[in-house]
């Protein structure tokens, strides 16, 4: 197998599991701004990359009115999915959202069977149920649903649905769905800027820097992300996308001290056995697992 196809693979999710840290530096901007941040800085830095690269041909030869209809939706989908990320660390959810990560994989499975009509094996269905199990106990344990996993669970699971309909690569696929949001994001900068709200060269040296820096974090991993896809199989992208949700729940845990306590200890275990035994299903089947599209990664 490719050593170095891993080693980017890692990296990427790894960079992926530490976004909480790099989030929590910047708790004091609020999340609609940072989203708005992430979404033009990371739409320039594509822009460059594809100028530089000399692509810029081939991506204009992409577009047309079916793809803006497509990625509008993914756009859509996966702003949703980044702001409540970005919002549910700086207000102290980070090992709920782990939750969502570690679960998508199996929703995944569920819109499979709905829209695509894929079919499972008889052992498929018990971890999509123990699965439902354990979030129906995190929510008697939680005392409310776990919207926020749920929600994170749900925006990249059709989000991952519709990037399966989609033509472009991830590069190209990214660059369109931030241009997208770009004159919104703008927009929304501006308006905040004009009612003396805006955190952007109004904070310290670093909060401005990693406003900025926002585009790189979110550029950089889908980089290593999709040159790793072209070297691996599926299935070992499929396992090593765990290591983002697991760091993110040990940084939640042991660096942020996030309550953790008996009853949640229960309800996680049921849904890290689902997913063992999903994984274990797959490659006693000898099937590629069926997973979710990651190239953006969590949060």
């Amino acid at each position: 197998m490719n050593r170095k196809g891993i080693l980017q693979g890692v990296a990427a999710y790894a960079l992926w599991g530490f976004f909480p840290i790099y989030w929590k530096l910047l708790h004091d901007v609020p999340a609609l701004q940072l989203l708005g941040h992430r979404i033009g800085w990371s739409f320039l830095l594509l822009l460059a990359v594809i100028w530089v690269t000399r692509q810029w041909a081939d991506f204009r030869s992409t577009l047309n009115p079916r793809v803006f209809r497509i990625y509008s939706v993914a756009a859509i989908l996966i702003g949703v999915n980044w702001l409540i990320y970005v919002w549910s660390v700086n207000a102290g959810f980070i090992v709920e959202t782990s939750l969502g990560y570690f679960i998508n994989p199996l929703l995944s499975v569920l819109m499979g069977v709905f829209f695509l009509r894929e079919r499972l094996r008889a052992m498929q269905w018990l971890p999509v149920v123990l699965a439902a199990i354990g979030v129906t106990y995190l929510t008697i344990a939680y005392g409310r649903l776990p919207w926020i996993a749920l929600s994170l669970a749900f925006s990249f699971g059709f989000y991952g649905l519709v990037k399966k309909l989609a033509p472009l690569g991830s590069l190209y696929g990214l660059t369109l769905e931030t241009g997208i949001l770009f004159l919104p994001a703008l927009a929304y900068l501006g308006w905040a800027e004009a009612d003396n709200t805006g955190a952007f060269l109004h904070s310290s040296v670093t909060a401005n820097l990693l406003m900025i820096g926002a585009g790189v974090v979110t550029t950089i991993p889908l980089l290593l992300f999709a040159s790793a896809a072209r070297q691996i199989p599926l299935s070992t992208i499929g396992i090593l996308q765990y290591l983002a949700p697991t760091i993110q729940f040990l940084i939640g845990v042991f660096i942020f001290k996030e309550e953790f306590d008996h009853s949640r200890l229960i309800g996680f275990g049921i849904v890290w056995l689902a997913l063992i035994i999903f994984w274990v299903e797959n490659y006693f089947g000898r099937r590629v697992p069926i997973e979710p599209i990651p190239e953006l990664g969590e949060g």
